[in-house]
């Protein structure tokens, strides 16, 4: 993984095992492999910023500046948004201008698409509606939506923790042709669902694991037919309203605009050349033209996202991220018997020591969040309920050139920051996630 100390055929190798599982892995694979292989300050030891026993460090500012600054420039981003919050910390790192040509640094409440974070707010409502006994995580997805193939035999439980064997239309090639030749096309719901359905599973249910968009595009049909309201509101009223995400919103499928303040989105690649292998390295001859600078990366910004629909399509800030993660990793807004429900949901994505995947959460290391991305846009967020630690990062030019998630890099880069050297398991989890999840497909 370049400077990451994760090589791109390892990488390519894993895409291809998992497909494209789930975005949260990757940051924290790059997160723990790149400490010892970082030049910066980062090798001298840190002290203990909290009690005797504390596993939260004194940060080295300087050092996490010099990190963010050589992963930002190394994937040749416009602009990228750190934030990592301690019970006695901060770390804040606005680097860049959030678009070409001006100077206009990103702020904590420069907004921007978050892609599968939104897997979260989805997941999210429909505990919401568990807590009200409107289903059971036990149903079978037939109940409720009787055109799902095998729906008997799937649950709801199987929708939220990718454990359904449905296929993932984003890995489909008519989505993806019809992203690159018409960024502008608005999808419905039921098209993207229609794609995922007409394909046949990955496997029987509940007996495998695959991040499929399928799934999260049909819990949110499932949770506007419960709760008799259209998606937009279902997440204004359950989850914007109560945490006052003011920088939080869920637009139309027809509103390709992003409220200001925002940061544009870029990418050199195009959809097609994500698919098979995930987010590879562009060609040479390509690489060698965009080192001179005689290519340019496309601007994203107003490509329309509701391909991705209660999967992916949501807006928000640092700040109001950092916030919802923090709310995500307490369960503020479930029941304590549901939030119990929920963690102990989270079951290994590819074998024992691999990252965590559950009802709409991941589990990275010590940190339950997750990681979205779509074409231009890649981000981060990440709590720790033990020692109450948030991450949030988000960059604006995804995925990069040699085939990377920025965001994922570099919260990977900066977790020796929070925890000095940290365990095996945590930084391959960082890693897992991203691999498994691919470029929001």
């Amino acid at each position: 993984m370049n400077s990451y100390g994760k090589s791109t055929a390892r990488h390519d190798a894993k895409v291809r095992k998992v497909a494209v599982a789930g975005i949260a892995t990757a940051l924290f694979l790059s997160a723990c492999s790149s400490a010892a292989d970082s030049a910066s300050p980062s090798s001298s030891a840190p002290t203990s910023a909290g009690s005797t026993g504390s596993a939260v460090l004194s940060f080295d500012s300087a050092a996490m500046d010099s990190v963010v600054s050589e992963k930002a420039e190394g994937f040749r981003e416009i602009a990228m948004v750190v934030m990592i919050t301690t019970p006695t910390q901060k770390y804040v790192n606005t680097w860049g201008s959030v678009r070409e040509g001006v100077n206009e640094p990103p702020t904590l409440d420069t907004k921007v698409r978050v892609g599968s974070n939104t897997k979260t707010w989805t997941g999210t409502a429909i505990l919401q509606l568990v807590d009200e006994g409107k289903l059971a995580v036990t149903d079978p997805v037939s109940k409720f939506r009787p055109d799902v193939p095998n729906g008997d035999n799937i649950t709801i439980g199987d929708l939220l923790d990718m454990r359904s064997g449905l296929y993932n239309y984003t890995e489909t090639l008519e989505l993806n042709q019809a992203l690159d030749e018409q960024p502008e096309r608005v999808w419905t719901p039921e098209e993207l669902l229609a794609m995922g359905l007409s394909q046949p599973p990955y496997f029987a249910p509940d007996t495998g694991y695959h991040y499929s968009n399928t799934n999260t595009v049909l819990l949110g049909l499932i949770a506007e037919q419960l709760d008799g309201k259209p998606i937009q509101q279902i997440f204004a009223d359950r989850i914007f309203g109560p945490l006052a995400l003011a920088g939080t919103s869920f637009p139309a499928n027809t509103d390709t605009s992003i409220p200001t303040p925002y940061a544009n989105g870029y990418t050199y690649s195009g959809n097609v050349e994500t698919l098979g292998e995930g987010k590879q390295a562009l060609p040479q001859s390509r690489l060698d033209a965009i080192a001179a600078g005689t290519e340019r990366p496309t601007d994203t910004t107003t490509h329309n996202p509701s391909w991705t629909w209660s999967a992916g399509q949501g807006i928000s800030t640092a700040n109001d991220m950092a916030t919802w993660v923090k709310a995500l990793g307490t369960g503020s807004l479930l029941s304590p018997a549901t939030q119990e429900l929920r963690v102990n949901s989270v079951q290994p994505t590819d074998g024992e020591g691999s990252a965590g995947y559950g009802y709409g959460i991941a589990q990275m290391g010590p940190m339950y969040g997750h990681i979205g991305e779509l074409p231009g846009y890649n981000s981060f967020m990440g709590y720790d309920p033990v020692n109450d630690v948030t991450m949030v990062v988000w960059g604006n030019l995804a995925p990069t050139a040699d085939g990377f998630a920025p965001a994922s890099a570099v919260a990977g880069a900066l977790v020796p920051f929070i925890y000095g050297k940290p365990a095996q398991d945590a930084s391959d989890d960082i890693a897992d996630t991203e691999d498994a999840n691919g470029e929001g497909k």
